[in-house]
This record gives structure tokens, sequence and C-alpha cells, in this order.
């Protein structure tokens, strides 16, 4: 668990070998490109680092409702009569095409639905009419005795439950006052064209919908050149990234410190300069994680919200098991592990197909975690074991013991907080701010000895020695006094002394970071989540198996039919809440309460500049 160590690396070459070294370079896949030109005035008109048009238009063929059959390479005479840029152009016309068809029926529509009360009418030229006008006002009812009287000719043509339909006759559209309710635009064209027009828009879409359908047969060759497009867009991106200048170009990016000597035999195989440079203090290096491929599903989990800054240190084992163990203790019931169990056997193969293999770790420890629990809380489906059962004596901890349920989860959210803390100290170690990370670690563990000391009457005997109350209270008031000591100290150490005002400045600096207090309690609070939703799975576990074995009692026969549903409804949507509160809640102690103790900054993602469709040399 680490973050890599990289360097910033320039390489220097003819410009008029551009186009081949940065394709050999695409293909050697080590290096994170960083832009060397200022960026543009319009950003639109950089090449885009992805193939956006045939993503675009492979996302509008899937959608597809019906599709045809596929055309794959064999069928074809040769691979290469594939028109890959012709079948995009080709997609994205009708994409744009139906959509703007699309539009018009949708106005027609509704012009149709407005115009209908008034009749099916052309309106005469306007030297037929003088110079007059017809305006057009939908009143309601109520508001007829609104209307005026005098100074301005109107006539009512039609009237339904709610509204008149007023034409007034005037050369100039009225005042805005002059009538109780705003003029109706009802257009020029009539009734019976704009029914034409809608035919003819319906019929078009029709059409447009059968192109559409034919385009599909060409999916299957667009999922397999999605790779090869993409790549040609990235060469295309990165050459709009490099600094060209007479008969010479520079590219520039990050590379891991680990592959600097592929680099050297690369640049001195194409006769390029190289300049190696270690991150420099107003730098933005990128986040690269390394974990053993059995912990890799972390990285997963620290992508998913938020990577760290390069300065930061790897939390992703950490957030690997404690997902797990919080995941476990919502669920809280073996039966429902077993369920998973299964479920991921049955996937293991597709997981490997999918190249989702570093998640295959993270689902197994999360599946074995539940397992596990649910064995020690003792719940088969909301079923207890029998008492003179081997699982009873497995059984370590009991959901409805409120008080020890709430002091393990404490007891976690302290462990969990302290390791956040304890992992800044030490990656700061030497610096003052890591003698106040380790105070933050020392009162927590002085507030929960503390709050153990009055909770829990049968401590055992290793808690403290002599009277136990006494000495809990002594040893968490001891480090909790000195951990908020050297909070205040070492935060107030971090203000140089080089002002005559330093003291007041230092003073104010550790009393402001002591003000964390409240916020690191209701941190470690958040952690009866734990409890709390574990035990709420149980509970309506063991209330679908009461509610079924009534019904079973209660309607003899049929009542056996009644019962299986509901413990099939009932559990399948018990199973359900518990999996989403499993992974949001057991997320959101990890990026939220751990995060906030545990990370300074938030960082970039390495993304080497690579190959899709073949990474050989």
């Amino acid at each position: 668990m680490a973050i890599v160590a990289l360097s910033k690396v320039s390489l220097c070459g003819l410009l008029k070998e551009k186009t081949d070294i940065l394709d050999a370079l695409q293909r050697l896949g080590c290096l994170h490109l960083q832009p060397l030109r200022p960026p543009p005035a319009e950003p639109e008109t950089v090449p885009p680092e992805h193939a956006e048009n045939v993503h675009k238009a492979l996302r509008f063929l899937l959608d597809t409702p019906l599709k045809r059959r596929q055309v794959t390479a064999a069928m074809l005479d040769q691979p290469a009569q594939f028109d890959l840029p012709g079948v995009v152009s080709e997609t994205l016309k009708v994409q744009q095409r139906e959509r703007e068809i699309s539009d018009r029926r949708d106005f027609l529509a509704q012009r149709i639905k407005q115009l209908q009360p008034w009749g099916d009418f052309t309106l005469p030229p306007e030297d037929q009419l003088a110079g007059y006008k017809l305006w057009f006002y939908l009143v309601p009812l109520s508001q007829m005795r609104l209307m005026p009287r005098k100074n301005l000719v109107w006539q009512q043509v039609h009237k339904d439950n709610q509204n008149a339909y007023i034409v007034v006759v005037a050369k100039t559209e009225p005042a805005v006052d002059a009538l109780p309710v705003p003029r109706v635009h009802t257009g020029a064209v009539s009734l019976s064209e704009l029914r034409r027009r809608l035919y003819r828009a319906q019929m078009e879409l029709e059409e447009l919908s059968a192109s559409r359908q034919a385009l599909t047969r060409w999916i299957f060759l667009l999922t397999q050149n999605m790779a090869r497009a993409d790549d040609r867009a990235a060469l295309s991106h990165a050459a709009a990234q490099t600094l060209d200048s007479d008969q010479v170009f520079a590219v520039q990016g990050w590379l891991a410190r680990e592959a600097l000597d592929a680099l050297r035999d690369f640049a001195r195989r194409h006769g390029l300069a190289l300049l190696v440079q270690p991150p420099q203090p107003g730098d933005t290096p990128p986040t690269l994680l390394h974990n053993p491929e059995p912990l890799s599903g972390g990285e997963a989990v620290v992508r998913f919200y938020q990577i760290p800054a390069y300065q930061d240190w790897d939390p992703s084992t950490i957030l690997y098991f404690s997902f797990a163990l919080f995941f476990a203790m919502i669920i809280s019931d073996a039966g429902y592990g077993a369920l998973f169990a299964l479920a991921l056997l049955a996937g293991w193969r597709k997981l490997s197909r999918s190249g989702a293999r570093h998640l295959r770790g993270l689902c197994a420890t999360l599946v074995g975690g539940t397992c596990v629990w649910g064995v020690m809380a003792g719940s088969y489906f909301g079923v207890p074991p029998p008492a003179s059962s081997f699982a009873h004596q497995l059984k370590l901890f009991d959901l409805q013991d409120f008080d020890t349920m709430m002091r393990l989860s404490v007891v976690i959210g302290v462990a969990h907080i302290g390791v956040a803390n304890a992992a800044m100290a030490w990656h700061n170690r030497g610096q003052p701010r890591a003698w106040a990370r380790l105070g933050w670690v020392l009162a927590v563990l002085g507030g929960l000895v503390m709050w153990l000391g009055r909770s829990w009457p049968q401590a055992p005997a290793f808690f403290s020695a002599g009277n136990g109350f006494l000495d809990a209270q002594l040893l968490g008031s001891g480090l909790l006094g000195i951990g908020l000591l050297a909070v205040f100290w070492f935060s107030a150490r971090q203000v140089a002394y080089r002002e005559p005002t330093a003291w007041y400045w230092q003073l104010l600096a550790g009393l402001k970071e002591l003000t964390g207090v409240s916020r690191i309690f209701g941190d470690i609070l958040s952690y009866l989540r734990l409890f709390a939703l574990g035990l709420a799975s149980a509970s309506l576990a063991l209330t679908f198996n009461q509610l079924a074995a009534q019904v079973s009692a209660a309607v003899p026969g049929v009542g056996l039919l009644l019962s299986l549903l509901i413990l099939l409804l009932g559990h399948g949507l018990n199973l359900l809440l518990a999996v989403v509160s499993g992974v949001v809640h057991g997320l959101r102690l990890n990026f939220i309460e751990f995060y906030n103790w545990g990370l300074s900054g938030e960082g970039r993602a390495f993304r080497p500049f690579a190959k899709k469709e073949d990474t050989r040399l």
C-alpha cells in the first residue's frame, strides 16, 4: 500500500518525426502526459481525448429497441471493408435528424392541441382587411365581465366549460392591460396544414427508425474497433499538447521511477533528448497507487470517491478491510451472507472475463466478512440457532444487547479515526503537525477509557487495577488532558516566530484546533449507525419470520403458500435494504469520517498515455 514515487520527464525530438514518436510512446504506455502549451482561448477546438463520436454513435445504436443481425469481420471479404468513419457519420446524422424531427413533431402536436378549439381557418391577407388584423385571446369565463365594451371590436367564436375564445379585430395589438389575459399565439398556419405537417414528420420518423435499425447491424464491429478509435483520438489529443518550435517538439509528463530505465532506452533508440526532474514544490503530480493484487480492490474503493493527493498516503488497504467490516455489521446475518456467497460463485468466472479481477478479492472479503459476522451475531435469516447447537457456541454477540453493541460501535469508531490520525502522524513525522495528530489519538483513547469506565461495570480485570472506576477515570483523564495539550501546543508551534505578535496568532491557532473536539466527538458517534442498521436488519428478518408463522397457523392449507410468499418477499426486501445500507453507510464512514481525519487533499489519478488495442512495444 503506497503511492508510487514519480519523476517529471521531458522528451525533445525532431518535429517531422513527432507523429511516429508519439505513436511509439503510446505503445510504451508508461507516461502520464501534461500539456506544455498554454490553454487555448477556445477549449472546444482541442481534439478530444477519447473517440467521443464513436462512443456517442454506439450508445445511440445500443438504445435501439429492435436490432438487426450482427455483421462480424468473418462475414466481410476483407476486414478493411468495414468503414468505421462512414458508419459513425451516418449514425450521428440519423441521430441528429431524429432529434430535430422529434422536436418538430412535438411542437406540431402541441400547436394542433392549442389551435383545435379555434377551428380550421386560414388568415386572410392583410390587404383584404384594410390593414386590420385578428388577435386571439383565451379568456376564462369568470373574467368575461372584465372584457372592454367600448373602443375595442371583438367577437366570441367558441366557448367551453372553462374558457371563452375571443377574436379581437384591430390594426395593432391591443395594450397589455386592455384585456384581462395575454394574447394567444395561434400562428399563421391553418389546422389542416398543421395536421399534414405532423403526418409528414411522423412518416419521416418512421423512415429514420428503419435507418437506425439497419445501422444496428454494425454494433459488434463498432465495439471491436472502439479501442482503435480511442487510440487515434488519444494520439491526436497528445499531439495538441506538445510544444512545437521551429524544427523540434517537446513532450512532458510524469513517470514512475521504476520505469525510468525503459524510458531512457526508448529515448536512446529514437534519438531523443531526455530530461528527468524530481517533483518541485509548485508541481501537482498525479497519484499512482500500488497494492498487492489480492488487496487491489481497495484502490477501486478509493477511486470511487476521492483519490489522495500525491503528497498524501495510500489508504486503500485500510478502506479495504474497514469497508468489509462495516458492510458485514450492517447486514448482520449469516443466511444472507450464504446467498451472497452463492451469487459470487455463480459470477466468479464472469468477473474474471470482464476484466474485474481486482474486484473479486474485495467481493470475496465482503462475503466472507458477512458470513463470519453473521455467525458471531447468531442470526440465520433472522432465526437464532438452538441453544444446544454448535452454531450457538459460536455466537459471541447479541444484537439485542444494546449496551454491548453500542460500546462495540464506539470502540470501532475510535479505532478507525485513531488509525487515520496515526497514519497522518507517521506521514508527517518530524513536523509539529505529527505530534498534534498523535495528540488526537491520545484524546480519543482517553475519552473512550473514561466512558467505558462509567458504562461498563463488568469490565475485564485487565482494564484497570484496584478500584476500576477510579483508575479508569484517572487514566482516561490523563490521556485526554495530555492529548488535548499536545493538540494545542503543536498546532500553535506551526505558526512561525517572526513577528512580535506571533504569540497571539499561535494562541489562536491552538484554540482553533481545539474546536475540533466537537467534530471528532460527532464523527465517533456516527459509528453508532453500525449497531442501529444491523439491529434494524435483524429485527426486520425476525418480524417477517413471525408474520409468516402466524399466517401459516391462522390459515390452514393455503396459509403455507402465503407464509412462503411472505418469507420470500419480506426477506428479499430486507436483503435489498440491507445491501443498500451496507454500501452507502459503509462507504460514508470511510469517505466522510475517516477522510476528514486521514487525508489532507484531493489528487488526480495517474492515467498513462497507452494504447488500448495493443500495448506491446
